[in-house]
């Protein structure tokens, strides 16, 4: 199963940043794409797998990297990555512009 950390290679220097602070996280893609069109609140991450929900944040540091990694293990252990409760990710969410079911 794929699955990634997209971060918006256009919020440059932040996003850069973040994906420095990310590093590797164990079973997880972390990848830079062009643009996520959140261009109002950068920096922009996606969070997506194969067969599960794709999560959309906006507004992110370098300092929000930790609550990044609660989100991704929550993630992980959410019935199609519908998660039901991220109190434990922190920060991250009020962070969140979109969460699309999996087809």
């Amino acid at each position: 199963m794929t699955k990634r950390v997209t971060i918006c290679e256009t919020c440059a220097g932040p996003g850069t940043a973040l994906a420095a602070e990310l590093g590797k996280i164990d079973g997880w893609d972390v990848v830079m794409h062009p643009c996520l069109s959140v261009c109002d609140a950068p920096v922009a991450i996606a969070v997506q797998a194969d067969g599960a929900a794709t999560y959309v944040f906006a507004g992110l540091t370098d300092a929000d990297a930790d609550d990044v990694r609660a989100f991704v293990t929550l993630f992980d252990d959410a019935p199609a990555g519908w998660i039901a409760d991220a109190r434990p990710a922190g920060r991250l969410r009020f962070c969140l512009k979109s969460r699309v079911p999996a087809l």
